[in-house]
C-alpha cells in the first residue's frame, strides 16, 4: 500500500494547479482549512530557496468528526494533507493515503472512515488527471 495518490500538471500554471485542486477537492465534500507556502516558509525561516511547493489541509467536517468521536487523539493525524508541487516538467499533486497512515491505530471503525476519505482523496487526484 502506497502511503500517497498523485498525479502530474503538464501545461497549467502553479496558480492553476492549487485552483484546480481546490475545485476537485470540493467535488470530493473536502474543504481547504489551511495552506502553508512551503517555499516561502523556508525562506523566511532557514534562509534557503526551494521550488514552489504549497500544502493544503484538506478535511471533511462530518468524517472528521466521527473519526474525532471514535478517537480522541485522532486529531493528530488531520487534516489531510495535500501537496502541489513544481517538478522539472509540470506540477505535481499528491495527497496522503489516510488508510496507510491510520494503520497505526488498532480500530476497525476508524480504518472505515479513513477508507471513505481515502476514497474522495483518490478521486479528485484522479479527476486533476482527466
Amino acid at each position: 500500500m502506497t502511503y500517497y495518490f498523485s498525479t502530474k500538471l503538464t501545461g497549467v500554471t502553479f496558480e492553476d494547479a492549487i485552483t484546480r485542486t481546490t475545485e476537485a477537492l470540493q467535488q470530493e465534500g473536502l474543504g481547504i482549512i489551511s495552506q502553508i507556502d512551503l517555499q516561502e516558509t523556508l525562506r523566511k525561516k532557514l534562509g534557503v530557496e526551494f521550488r514552489r511547493y504549497v500544502i493544503l489541509g484538506a478535511c471533511n467536517p462530518t468524517l472528521a468528526h466521527e473519526a474525532l468521536q471514535l478517537e480522541d487523539k485522532v486529531g493528530t493525524m488531520l487534516p489531510c494533507n495535500v501537496i502541489v508541487q513544481e517538478i522539472a516538467d509540470g506540477v505535481e499533486v499528491a495527497a496522503v493515503n489516510p488508510v496507510a497512515s491510520m494503520l497505526a491505530i488498532p480500530n476497525n471503525e476508524l480504518g472505515e472512515k479513513a477508507a471513505a476519505v481515502g476514497d474522495k482523496l483518490r478521486s479528485a487526484i484522479e479527476r486533476l488527471s482527466q
